[in-house]
Formats: C-alpha cells, structure tokens, sequence
C-alpha cells in the first residue's frame, strides 16, 4: 500500500474531488465551480492528486481534463481487504461466543 495514496486523500478538499471525479473527466474549472472553490485551490489540489498518481492530466485544446486512475483505488482496496478479513474473523468468534452464552442462559432455564 503506498502510504502517498493515503496521505493525498487525507485532505477533506481533495477527496471531495475525487468522489467528484467518479462521475467522470472534468476540467480545473468544472471542479472548482462544483466545489464552490477558487481555481487556483483546486489546481493545488489536483497537483498534489496528479502527484500520487490518483488523478491523470489530458490536454485537450487549451483545457486539461482530469480523471481518476484506477490502480491507487484498487491497492487500497487489496490493503483494506486484510483489515475486513481480520474484522470478519473477529466479529465470527463474537457471534460464536454469543451464540453459546445464548445456548447456556437457556439450558439453565430448563
């Protein structure tokens, strides 16, 4: 897991834009109008974005359209995977041992 990913998202600002950016490409100006922000701010987010790799840059005329990559989402995906399994593991000895404090409060009152 590469902790740039993380440290990139862990900025409110820029993971507005990038659960903007699931919808698809957008322009500095685009984001910075849908985020009621100065485009500026929104460049220096979307640079420190470009620089963890999250988001990549298309020219297109005299506009620079920005979308997100997939494959820093997909490893924090994989690395968060470990955490639901550890999580799932433990929250099956949890119903396990309530289950058998279940079985027992009703085989005392029998």
């Amino acid at each position: 897991m590469n902790t740039t990913t993380l440290s990139a998202l862990a900025e409110p600002n820029r993971l507005l834009i990038v659960e903007l950016l699931r919808e698809g490409p957008l322009t500095v100006g685009e984001i910075a109008d849908r985020l009621h922000m100065r485009q500026p701010q929104a460049s220096k987010h979307l640079k420190v974005l470009n620089e963890a790799e999250i988001v990549e840059v298309r020219p297109d005329a005299n506009r620079r359209y920005y979308r997100l990559r997939s494959e820093p989402l997909q490893e924090m995906d994989s690395w968060l995977g470990t955490f639901r399994q550890m999580w799932e593991d433990r929250l099956d000895r949890l119903d396990d041992y309530l289950r058998q404090l279940q079985q027992a409060g009703k085989d005392e009152q029998s």
